[in-house]
């Protein structure tokens, strides 16, 4: 290590001096200068982001593959699909068939409400396109919505009204619903929406509840929440410029909202308590100030670098929506982290000692019974005294309860929710749409082939049009009706196909894959110069998922490596970076066997209010990941660089180890408790894709906050001793990030144990 490793604390030269100890000095020397410039730059990036306005993804670029294509030749063609909508009638048990007057009238009832209500276009009588069942007892009117499909949804409610009073004429006698892009749109919207309301009106009370039980004091609660909502109404509006090179989703705005709300609070918290606690001991507002940006300031850059990086992992799947929330994130990360280091100093510093302001005192005496008189969380020193006392055991007791958690996951299936997984029986749409499949297999999402060829109307294409549907009809792919519209102008022809299977996911994939691979090459493949697509809803899934997989290994390669590169270079000690790894792949691995456990096993599904359905969600595994990995990375930075710190000040590497985990547990278990109560709102939303998500998060930030940071990690570092700082002569030539830190005693290095090659770095 270098001499001026030696310095003392307070001595006030020859510190390291790094970009967090330099920007938190200017902060504090030019602390309205520091506010004004961050609220100016909050105005201007909200500002700019509702003049440029936000461009959304659109929904050829949404689903890679043959999906992608198919819209994109109706898209050139100038060709806009109109939101289709379906109405069911079906007869009761002692209900009329279709053949006799009732069942006509009820249809003709249908068809002149759903017209009068001037949204609808090209409606068709089940008689004339012949959608009668097999049996039948069931029969679908057709129609298109008028305008935008887009924003079909915002429309549809007339028309749903309209059916639901003619339903009313036949109660009894018929069952009357619809279905179909458009309705489907609002009850998702509807659903979606008031959840993520839900989740969100509840998130920030929720913390700010939690940091007041933490600091004991209002003022130092809102401190860290207000810096994390700017940064959060920041990076909307920056979203708002960025998406017309990058397009956003509200998914992403939702993400953004998620993580932005988490780190957020982390940094605050981090900076803060580190500034408090040098307060308690005496110094000056300046000094702890300084203290507090050399060393929590450095936690929080390499914490946000590291969670950046992880984010940026989204971007490797290729696909749209993943890049939109991995763009949204690694933003939100970044103001974050920016507001953390630089306006954070200045607000304390303008606060001094009145953010102890609106103390509550009996939140304060409960905080003084949790500590002892150096601000040592007597819980963890009890835990830590035991696993210090036994590292193996603990280590080993922990890693097998761990690896137990985990090893459902060796079994996990994913798989695309459908609507009765999705929602269960808490929506009247589920069962329409269940029934519509069940009377007319996969006529609720027909596969769409897209044709298009230099002469649509030349006999040669005419002929291989009616082979295709001919052999999709013989060949089982289809059990009709198949329907073909022909856009003589524009060249191009649309089959709609109905899959055998239905909704049954698997079967109806299998008919996809029957019509791609050898019905389309016997007869549309035959037609030189012909584009032939096949899109729809399970080809979407289809080709989504093969994406996503195909995207794993890039990704978490991606993640995993550049994770270990900034842990090398941020504490100079390859055990570190490889423990860190492994620590944290081992979390996500708990998170993984968890979800599996309850969400595809039914194990204590009912305690969080879910249910086993037999999947996991297809985009949840790899979204947790990336997710899991950088969140993760913020407490082990946050622990890690306390331990090292206590280190560098001369204690032994057990000492250190106990002190960085006990003086660093109170600000690590508040925000792992806010995580955990932000990530467990989401458990409760009625979507099983969100509690899914929520239950996975909350999960796995319990699991390493407790198991992992307090137990794990001190565990495996006992062990190690020296060896934690070990790193290879070969190695040394990596760029030293080691340089923010305080220390409160000389340290005197014995050189001679840096002679012998590949020797430990003492510190």
């Amino acid at each position: 290590m270098a001499d001026d490793r030696r310095t003392h604390a307070g001595s006030g030269r020859g510190r390291p001096r790094g970009i967090a100890a330099r920007v938190g000095g200017w902060s504090v020397s030019h602390r309205w200068a520091a506010v004004l410039i961050w609220v100016a730059f909050v105005a201007v990036a909200s500002l700019a982001g509702a003049a440029a306005g936000t461009a959304q993804v659109k929904d050829k670029d949404a689903i890679p593959g043959e999906m992608h294509e198919a819209l994109a030749i109706l898209d050139d063609a100038g060709i806009e699909e109109p939101a289709g909508e379906t109405v069911l009638l079906q007869s009761t048990a002692s209900g009329p068939k279709a053949d006799a007057a009732e069942f006509r009238a009820a249809v003709d009832d249908v068809i002149g409400a759903v017209r009068k209500t001037g949204e609808a276009t090209a409606v068709v009588s089940p008689y004339e396109a012949k959608t009668i069942s097999a049996d039948g007892r069931s029969a679908l009117v057709q129609f298109k919505m008028k305008g935008d499909p887009e924003t079909a949804f915002e429309r549809v409610e007339p028309v749903l009204d309209a059916v639901e009073g003619v339903q009313k004429q036949h109660e009894g006698e018929l069952v009357i619903e619809e279905i179909g892009g458009a309705s489907m749109g609002k009850t998702f919207e509807d659903a979606f929406g008031s959840d993520f309301k839900k989740a969100e009106y509840s998130a920030i009370p929720v913390a700010l509840g939690i940091l007041l039980i933490a600091f004991g004091a209002l003022v130092a609660a809102l401190l860290p929440v207000v810096l994390a909502m700017t940064a959060v109404v920041a990076t909307a509006g920056l979203m708002g410029v960025v998406s017309h090179v990058q397009p956003m989703s509200e998914t992403a705005s939702n993400v953004m909202l998620l993580v932005g709300l988490a780190v957020g609070v982390d940094y605050c918290l981090f900076y803060l308590r580190r500034e408090r606690e040098e307060r308690e001991k005496g110094r000056d507002g300046r000094t702890a100030l300084e203290i507090a940006a050399a060393t929590s300031g450095r936690a929080v850059l390499v914490s946000g670098i590291t969670v950046i990086v992880a984010m940026a992992g989204m971007l490797f799947t290729g696909l749209t929506e993943f890049s939109a929330m991995g763009v949204a994130s690694l933003m939100v990360v970044a103001v974050a982290m920016v507001g953390s280091v630089t306006v954070l100093p200045a607000l304390l510093s303008l606060l001094g000692e009145r953010v102890e302001k609106g103390r509550v005192p009996f939140l304060n005496r409960l905080k003084r019974g949790r500590t002892n008189a150096g601000g040592e969380s007597r819980v963890w020193r009890a835990v830590l005294t035991r696993v210090l006392r036994a590292p193996w055991t603990a280590l080993l007791l922990a890693g097998t309860a761990l690896v137990a958690i985990a090893l459902p996951a060796l079994g996990m299936n994913t798989a695309n929710l459908t609507l009765d997984q999705e929602f269960g029986d808490s929506m009247p749409i589920v069962d329409t749409y269940n029934r519509v499949n069940d009377a007319f297999p996969g006529g609720s999402d027909p596969a769409q082939v897209v044709v298009r060829a230099d002469d649509i109307s030349s006999p040669e294409v005419k002929r291989a049009i009616g082979d295709f549907k001919r052999q999709a009809l013989e060949r089982g792919a289809s059990k009709g009706p198949i329907d073909i519209v022909v856009h003589d102008k524009e060249n191009i022809a649309t089959i709609d196909v109905p899959l055998v299977g239905g909704s049954d996911e698997d079967k109806a994939e299998q008919s996809l894959v029957l019509l791609r691979d050898e019905i389309r090459p016997d007869t549309l493949g035959k037609v030189s110069g012909l584009d032939a697509p096949i899109s729809g809803q399970v080809a979407a899934s289809k080709d989504f998922n093969d994406k996503l997989v195909g995207a794993v290994v890039p990704v978490f390669a991606f993640v995993v490596v550049f994770a270990f590169v900034l842990m090398l270079m941020c504490f100079r000690s390859l055990t570190i970076a490889v423990t860190s790894i492994l620590l944290n792949l081992l979390s996500v691995g708990a998170a993984y066997g968890i979800l599996t456990a309850v969400f595809q096993h039914g194990w204590g599904a009912g305690l969080v209010g879910a249910e086993g359905v037999g999947a996991i969600v297809t985009w949840l595994p790899l979204f947790l990941f990336v997710i899991l990995f950088g969140l993760s990375m913020d407490y082990h930075v946050f622990v890690v660089s306390r331990i090292r710190e206590a280190r560098m000040q001369g204690r032994s590497t057990r000492d250190a180890i106990a002190h960085g985990v006990i003086t660093t547990a109170g600000v690590v278990t508040s925000a792992a408790v806010i995580m955990v109560a932000v990530f467990s709102i989401f458990g409760t939303l009625s979507m099983q894709s969100m509690k899914q998500m929520g239950v996975g998060l909350a999960a796995a930030v319990l699991i390493d906050a407790t198991i992992i940071r307090g137990v794990m990690l001190p565990a495996a570092m006992a062990l190690l001793d020296d060896r934690n700082w070990y790193l290879p002569r070969w190695l040394r030539w990596l760029p030293d990030m080691t340089h923010d830190e305080e220390y409160d005693e000389p340290v005197t290095l014995d050189k001679a144990d840096d002679r012998r090659e590949d020797a430990p770095v003492r510190v």
